[in-house]
């Protein structure tokens, strides 16, 4: 990943707000589409003009040629809050995340955790995570459904992993059942991602508890019964499980490895 700091300068009088406004619009529209990561963005006031440091996938992540429709909207809108497009600065590769995929996997697959920031959508040879402007727009020109059901997914992962509420078991719930809301959708966006790039794509399943190693090994596909899914060697030792009439992969319980 990449920092960039952005410069927003005023071509004429303009307020706080209008600016505000014009700028978080467009860091949301970049966010929508995956050009830049995490949720909050600080904004500095300086001598007459708007920063803003943001973490990207690669150097060139807001290239014109990755814009989104809702982008380049956005990007009308600074002019009308008078401010010029902004102005780039480098400042350098971010050495506590993930190096981006830069080659075609043979299959990717739908995969987050609380701690990440980066793309969900991971590279299967790899586990690099790939950049979602790099695939066509899933739905309505960009990539927000993704990003919105991995603040979902992480958001119950965070519950699960403090364990220190009721709240947990609802959480983990929705992040192993194949009978989820959660589930429903991501594996739903799993299969756009995969219509749309022609690249098997493959979904993530979250497992802990169970009885123990054997019954673990034994267990078989939750969606559709498969009981040979069971992997001879684990895919990236991470994965034990992998259906693929389901497009499902998964590991055995954590509690149990």
């Amino acid at each position: 990943m990449h920092v960039v700091e952005l410069r927003f300068e005023c071509f004429d009088n303009t307020t706080i707000t209008a600016a505000e406004q014009a700028i978080n619009g467009l860091l949301e529209a970049y966010r929508a589409n995956g050009q830049v990561l995490g949720r909050e963005f600080a904004v500095a006031f300086n001598d007459g003009e708007f920063r803003v440091r943001l973490l990207m996938p690669e150097k060139s992540s807001l290239a014109k040629r990755y814009n989104s429709p809702w982008v380049e909207h956005a990007l009308g809108k600074l002019t009308e809050a008078k401010l010029l497009h902004p102005r780039e600065k480098y400042i350098g590769q971010d050495i506590n995340s993930e190096v981006t995929s830069t080659e075609t996997p043979s299959w990717q697959l739908i995969y987050t955790s609380y701690v990440h920031m980066c793309s969900p959508l991971r590279n299967g040879d790899t586990l690099q995570p790939i950049p979602l402007y790099q695939i066509p727009a899933t739905f309505n020109g960009d990539h927000k459904r993704i990003i919105k059901w991995q603040t979902e997914w992480q958001a119950c992962d965070e519950l699960q992993m403090a364990a220190a509420t009721k709240a947990e078991f609802a959480a983990l719930e929705e992040l192993t059942s194949s009978g989820s809301d959660l589930f429903r959708r991501g594996w739903d966006l799993r299969g756009r991602v995969e219509y749309l790039t022609h690249i098997p794509t493959y979904y993530y399943l979250y497992r802990v508890g169970g009885e123990s190693l054997a019954s673990e090994q034994q267990r078989p596909c939750p969606r559709c019964g498969n009981q040979d899914w069971l992997l001879d060697e684990p895919l990236l030792d991470m994965f034990h499980f992998r259906c693929d009439d389901c497009r499902i992969v998964s590991n055995i319980s954590w509690d149990h490895l």
